[in-house]
């Protein structure tokens, strides 16, 4: 039995070596794709082989006809979106969480990734001051965050207003509104419409886009039954984040749920420079966010993190007979949308693990710091204006007209030396800046921002 391990070794020492030169490659390569997906489509695809390929020739071909379609997301000159880079401790320990190849369902059939899970949702609630009781789901990303927060305010408003949901649905049930602010992500709407609840009920936001505390009181008095209200940790555009303590004050007096969407925002609360962003957020009910995002872990890892655990249990558990052997209360399963899932946590345990308390600080301070850098750079470049307040990670910057602008974001884009994705803001069009990667140093700053110098002199 054991002879067949060796089996690996080839492809994986392969894939090891293509790994390391992606990554050194990341200093000097352009930021965006050399090729188009038609010409990647020619080399990849085509009809099926007859026959078998050893595992490390595959490996060869993968990486040989990948490499030229691939952006630089993790390179420190990448501020497209809101895309963080993957730490070397998050990296490797997501290597060996695909080695290990353990179906995170379960407390009893995969105890040690468990743990592992079990000790980076602790240090998550600790870092972020939520409550020590709340229950922590690790799912694919921020739109399942929100899912799953959302999927438990559903069941406990219902439950409130003494409708079962899980057996008769929602046709004929109390209706559920919802009330958030008029720049929320689209991703919250898009939770929404997976939980049938509908488009959603907007409040005014101010000029940076943050909910309107007055307007929110207006909306909620212009109704009753049960009400769930969304707040934003972190504008897509500005960074800004609403007034979120007074807001869940204010929503809690009218019974509402507080659920808050902080996909990359949330980590604010690491930092005690930043942590007055999201002053008496953790007396809202349910958050969200994205560890690949602030955190720099790979991709497929949302943290859903719900302050009351049995209406999250309720709304997403469930138990089968052949589950007898191995399943228990408390078990992961019950805080996600999934039944069969890779272990997510391990790699937040990693990089929580390497950083530390003083780290996770120093990661967030320093992306915020970058920000600002490129924000000062940019707005010294003749005929630009950064048009919203850098208050954490996120810049906006417009060139006069819409049309200007637009020719500059695409000189940006076809210079190769960053990557920063033209937008439209409150009207106008915008070249946005999401700075997200631990790796951004003083010198990508620099050459970034020469880069944008560049792409608006050539008029």
């Amino acid at each position: 039995m054991t002879a067949r391990w060796p089996a690996f070794a080839p492809a994986l020492d392969r894939a090891a070596h293509h790994a390391r030169e992606w990554l050194t490659s990341l200093a000097e390569r352009p930021v965006h794709p050399r090729a188009h997906p038609d010409a990647l489509a020619a080399v990849l695809g085509g009809p099926l082989p007859d026959g078998p390929t050893a595992p490390e020739t595959v490996v060869d071909e993968l990486a040989a006809g990948t490499e030229p379609g691939l952006m630089g997301m993790p390179s420190g000159r990448f501020f497209g979106w809101v895309i963080g880079g993957t730490h070397p401790a998050a990296l490797a320990a997501d290597w060996l969480t695909s080695a290990w190849d353990q179906n995170a369902a379960m407390r009893r059939s995969s105890p040690g990734v468990v743990a592992v899970e079990d000790a980076a949702a602790a240090w998550a609630l600790d870092l972020l001051g939520l409550p020590p009781g709340a229950d922590v789901g690790f799912v694919t990303g921020a739109t399942m965050a929100n899912f799953t927060g959302l999927a438990a305010a559903r069941q406990h408003l219902l439950a409130g207003a003494g409708w079962d949901v899980a057996r008769d649905g929602l046709a004929g049930g109390p209706r559920v509104r919802v009330l958030v602010g008029a720049e929320r992500h689209e991703t919250l709407d898009l939770a929404l419409r997976y939980l049938g609840l509908g488009t959603p009920t907007a409040v005014a936001v101010d000029a940076q886009g943050r909910l309107v505390v007055d307007d929110l009181e207006r909306a909620l008095a212009d109704g009753d039954g049960p009400t769930i209200v969304c707040l934003q940790a972190g504008n897509l555009h500005s960074g800004a984040f609403d007034p979120l303590g007074d807001a869940t004050d204010l929503a809690h007096r009218h019974g509402a749920w507080v659920h808050v969407d902080g996909a990359f925002g949330l980590w604010a609360a690491a930092s005690p420079r930043l942590r007055s962003l999201v002053a008496g957020y953790e007396r809202a009910d349910s958050w969200a966010t994205d560890a690949h995002k602030t955190l720099n872990v790979p991709y497929d890892c949302g943290l859903a993190i719900v302050a009351h655990p049995e209406p999250l249990r309720r709304a997403l558990g469930m138990r089968a007979e052949y589950f007898a052997t191995f399943s228990g209360a408390g078990d992961p399963l019950e805080k996600v949308p999934e039944l069969s899932r890779r272990a997510r946590g391990v790699p937040v345990w990693a990089v929580l693990r390497s950083l530390g308390r003083s780290g996770v600080e120093d990661l967030v301070d320093s992306l915020v710091a970058n920000a600002r850098a490129i924000a000062d750079g940019i707005a010294g470049i003749e005929g630009a204006q950064v048009v919203n307040d850098v208050v954490f990670t996120q810049v906006c910057v417009a060139f006069g007209s819409d049309e200007r602008t637009r020719a500059v974001t695409a000189r940006v884009l076809a210079d190769g030396v960053t990557w920063m994705s033209g937008s439209r803001w409150q009207g106008r069009d915008v070249l946005r800046v999401s700075v997200s990667n631990w790796s951004t140093d003083a010198e990508d700053v620099a050459r970034s921002v020469d880069a944008v110098r560049r792409a608006a002199s050539t008029d």
